[in-house]
């Protein structure tokens, strides 16, 4: 089977990579579907919207899981009912108050049955280099186990595909500036407010992304405040 032949199922929030990583699953693969997840969230009413829209401008079939034991049994910032979402730069060690334990490993487990439901061969995740710092279970020591996991677990050996693993999330707005995605119709800010806030972590890297990357930055901000610097890395 050529890749062309080879059918995915995408994981989407609305945010930039996954939109990105559904563009460009697109050109190597036939996109079957694309899964999203309500947890319980401060940004999922900024955000899901969204991941819905690209889905209907592409014709990808959309679901949304609800899986509400997330808010209700786990402790994160990023959770309603959760503490204040720290501003500042994304790897600085404040920003762990918003790491949902093990929220990708459920993702995975839930999308890989559905998947294999589904009779695909692929699940799409967009985990980057700068997830890294902050959440354990975007790294890929973890994702090589999960897809370890998913592969030894299904009939249909599904394969865990982390195209964006390695890249920066500037790469990241290059490929999809490239593919013509139209990032004014995604959302990266935590706090959840009508508008991006500018000044939390994911505000501050996806401000950064863009100018790194070159591209123009669509989104309103509420605060455009110099950007921090980043964090210097703990010696031992």
């Amino acid at each position: 089977m050529s890749e062309h032949d080879r059918s995915v199922v995408v994981l989407v929030s609305g945010g930039i990579d996954s939109v990105t990583a559904l563009y460009a699953a697109r050109e190597d693969a036939r996109v079957a579907a694309a899964l999203s997840f309500r947890y319980g969230s401060k940004h999922h009413a900024r955000e899901l919207p969204f991941a819905r829209w690209h889905c209907e401008r592409l014709g990808v079939p959309y679901t949304e899981i609800d899986i509400p034991f997330v808010a209700e049994l786990f402790h994160s910032h990023l959770l309603e009912g959760g503490g204040e979402i720290p501003r500042g730069h994304y790897e600085e060690e404040t920003m762990r108050q918003t790491v949902v334990p093990f929220r990708n490993g459920i993702f995975i487990a839930v999308a890989a049955g559905f998947a294999e439901s589904a009779g695909v061969q692929g699940l799409v995740i967009a985990a980057h280099t700068g997830d890294h710092a902050i959440y354990p279970d975007c790294r890929e020591g973890f994702m090589q186990s999960m897809a370890d996991a998913v592969r030894l677990g299904t009939y249909a050996k599904i394969e865990l595909l982390r195209p964006f693993i390695g890249w920066t999330k500037a790469e990241i707005v290059a490929r999809g500036a490239k593919l013509g995605i139209d990032y004014g119709q995604t959302w990266s800010c935590y706090v959840g407010g009508e508008r991006h806030c500018g000044e939390c972590g994911t505000c501050v890297e996806r401000r950064e992304a863009f100018l790194l990357a070159g591209v123009p930055d669509p989104t309103d901000y509420v605060s455009l405040a110099p950007l921090p610097t980043r964090p210097v890395a703990k010696a031992g």
